[in-house]
Parts: structure tokens; C-alpha cells; sequence
């Protein structure tokens, strides 16, 4: 009568990156605090998610590569501004409107850091460790072990 609902369905894969969920089980978070602003703690990780046990950093140096996918997040939200920039205020060649854009680019992006450096470190372990519907019976898998077991 008191069973949890929640377990029985799975998560929605959007809504587990941008809520910095675990990839494996998608409830658990991979950070410890919560305020991605409390910039001494912002990228502070549990050894594991607290839900299903996955090791959240899943080989030394693994988050290495994040700064790819910080790049390109960057990038989109570039893309994002300058055109909403462009319907709402517009571009013109007789003024400096295109100089108010940028400063207001980078300013957008220098408050937008803690969260695309977060985000970036879900995207990233959501590339290597995959959704497991099972993962209350199965043990957690990393590394070679997960690409020979996906193979076979």
C-alpha cells in the first residue's frame, strides 16, 4: 500500500542531467551541496551515489575531459544569445549594439560557470556509464568491464 511509485518507472533522461543525477540509476545526486554558487563546494562529489553505489568518478583523471563538453555548451549558449539578442534588441552597422552584445555574452557566461561546469560532469559520466533498469540486482560495472559486458 505504501510502495513507492517512484522506482517503478524510469526516469527521464533530460531531466537527470540537468538535475545532476547519478547516469546509472538516475535519482542519486553526483554532487555533495546542492548550490552549484557555493564556489569553494560546488565540484565537491561523493565517492558514490548515495542511491545505487556507482563510483562517480569512474577511472582516475576521468573528468578530464569535461572541458570538451563545457566547450560546446558554451558555445550553444552563445548561439542562444545572439540570436535572442538580435529579435529582441537587433544589429546594427550604425551603432555599437554588437559591443553591448558581447559584454553582455561574457558577463551571461561568467555567471553561468558553476552551472556549465556541473552539467558538464553529468553529460560527461552519462557518456560512459549507462541507464540500468536493474541496478538494485545487478553490481555496478566500470571501466573495460562495462564496454566487454555491452559487446557480449
Amino acid at each position: 500500500m505504501c510502495a513507492d511509485k517512484t522506482h517503478d518507472k524510469k526516469p527521464n533522461f533530460l531531466l537527470s542531467l540537468l538535475g545532476n543525477k547519478c547516469a546509472r540509476c538516475r535519482r542519486g545526486s553526483i554532487y555533495s551541496g546542492s548550490n552549484p554558487y557555493d564556489l569553494k563546494n560546488c565540484l565537491k562529489m561523493p565517492e558514490e551515489c548515495p542511491v545505487c553505489g556507482q563510483k562517480v568518478e569512474v577511472e582516475v583523471g576521468f573528468y578530464y575531459g569535461t572541458g570538451y563538453v563545457s566547450y560546446a555548451l558554451s558555445i550553444a549558449i552563445c548561439v542562444a544569445s545572439l540570436i535572442a539578442w538580435w529579435l529582441f534588441v537587433g544589429f546594427s552597422i550604425y551603432d555599437n549594439r554588437i559591443f553591448w552584445w558581447l559584454g553582455f555574452n561574457g558577463l551571461l557566461l561568467l555567471v553561468l560557470q558553476p552551472l556549465i561546469m556541473r552539467l558538464s560532469r553529468t553529460v560527461w559520466m552519462a557518456f560512459f556509464v549507462y541507464y540500468d533498469e536493474n541496478w538494485r540486482e545487478r553490481p555496478q560495472v566500470t571501466g573495460r568491464e562495462h564496454t566487454t559486458l555491452k559487446s557480449a
